[in-house]
């Protein structure tokens, strides 16, 4: 945790929210403990919803917000912001110059995943659930680290 707060200040977190404009008025929403719920009570888990999300920020900041001001907060601009702060965080971190000469023998480093996301009730008809479970749909991708490319398979 002091690792993050000091590569993410609680100042720079509010000043890099303002030039990209996630912040309309003033202070309504506070930027760190918006930050701070979504990596440690958003992203962290298994059951994540955007309500849970709400819930963890309104436990930590001072002031809460409704769900409907809640989601609106949740903008492109917002994952700019956010993305910037992965780079941030990516960038402060590598170390280049500690990896090894036996790497040189990689030609690629490829990363694979794979999710099943829940499908809604209302398509039961059209894929039909394993067991006794709800429907879902698989969901495999292959990313190149080298090229950045990303393989659905």
């Amino acid at each position: 945790m002091r690792r993050l707060t000091t590569l993410f200040p609680s100042e720079f977190l509010e000043e890099h929210a303002e030039e990209l404009g996630v912040v309309e008025r003033d202070r309504k929403l506070q930027i760190p403990a918006f930050v701070w719920a979504f990596v440690f009570g958003f992203a962290a888990g298994e059951g994540r919803t955007l309500a849970g999300f709400r819930r963890c920020y309104n436990s930590t900041a001072d002031e809460t917000i409704s769900p409907g001001g809640f989601y609106q907060r949740l903008t492109p601009t917002l994952a700019e912001y956010l993305r910037d702060l992965v780079e941030r965080g990516l960038d402060e971190v590598a170390v280049p110059n500690a990896v090894d000469a036996d790497i040189d023998r990689f030609r690629d480093v490829m990363i694979a995943d794979g999710t099943v996301f829940r499908l809604h009730e209302f398509l039961s008809g059209q894929f039909e659930a394993r067991h006794e479970e709800q429907a879902g749909a698989k969901l495999h991708l292959l990313h190149n680290a080298t090229e950045q490319t990303i393989v659905l398979c």
